[in-house]
């Protein structure tokens, strides 16, 4: 059975696109002392609202709390708990060109990327798949000498 404390929620809010609005959200979960695990804005295309994703976790009962007071923001619209989700996250890596591109090529490919870039030195590995498997894709890089590894955050949508 999951800790009660360490329940992961992954939430969706629609909110107008303008300024300051993403910092009155953070400081929702900064005034609980609650941390934000991922965190994704883009806009809403031909619209003027902007799509938050928020990954975090914490109490059910605090993170009811957060999503009450979520509800309570003016350029709020919308505020979705996702119970099914389609869900994903991107993570690019750069690797010395030493490394074999073949099986960089082949472990990217296992999880949904690829090769996006060659360089004269560096070659740019693209993973976009569930979290828990961009985690493993991370893991299983290692013996490829990452130089840099820049994981984005999640995003979802109800299925």
């Amino acid at each position: 059975m999951e800790n009660s404390h360490n329940v992961r929620r992954v939430i969706s809010v629609l909110v107008e696109n303008e300024s300051s609005v993403l910092s009155r959200i953070s400081g929702l979960f900064a005034g609980r002392g609650y941390n934000i695990e991922t965190l994704t804005v883009a806009p809403v295309p031909n619209s003027n609202l902007s799509h938050i994703t928020i990954a975090t976790k914490g109490s059910a009962r605090v993170l009811e709390q957060i999503t009450k007071q979520l509800h309570k923001l003016v350029p709020v619209y919308k505020v979705i708990e996702h119970e099914e989700m389609v869900e994903k996250e991107m993570v690019l890596v750069k690797f010395p060109i030493e490394e074999s591109l073949a099986d960089i090529e082949a472990l990217c490919s296992a999880y949904n990327g690829g090769i996006v870039n060659v360089g004269v030195s560096i070659c740019i590995g693209m993973v976009a798949d569930e979290p828990c498997r961009v985690k493993h894709f991370i893991e299983a890089i290692e013996r490829y000498n990452p130089i840099e590894v820049v994981r984005g955050g999640v995003v979802a949508i109800e299925r």
